[in-house]
């Protein structure tokens, strides 16, 4: 049981080590991004990048990922907690982007993957059942 413990620790510093560099580098490509500090069904991402008052989505809500590829899983995630950050401060949450950025092993920060989904991507409406 103690393996089990220790490489579940491990996982977790390696992946707030690539939450770390992810937000150091973007600040220092000039984004205005800052930790979200969540947790739980309250949580709202881990990033949270403030753009420019021209683009019409004010907020750009990133979800880190250093972990086996599982797109539908990320993203539902990450729209979950766009959710989250909308409601807790009173945004429309169209106002509000939801992007997965997930580590490739050995890479650059640089080329990660970004997932998103095609509604998202292109700000398109909500489609009725």
């Amino acid at each position: 049981m103690t393996d089990i413990a220790a490489r579940n620790r491990r996982n977790k510093r390696a992946g707030a080590r690539w939450e770390s560099e992810l937000r150091d580098e973007l600040r220092g490509a000039g984004l205005d991004i800052e930790r979200l500090r969540l947790t739980g069904t309250e949580d709202e991402g881990d990033h949270v990048v403030r753009r420019a008052p021209a683009r019409h989505r004010r907020y750009l809500i990133i979800e880190t990922k250093n972990a086996k590829f599982e797109p539908g899983t990320f993203m539902k995630e990450a729209l979950r907690e766009r959710d989250a950050f909308a409601a807790h401060r009173g945004l429309d949450p169209r106002d509000v982007e939801a992007v997965v950025v997930v580590r490739r092993r050995g890479a650059s920060w640089r080329d990660a993957y970004v997932l998103s989904t095609v509604a998202e991507f292109f700000d398109l409406p909500v489609e009725s059942p």
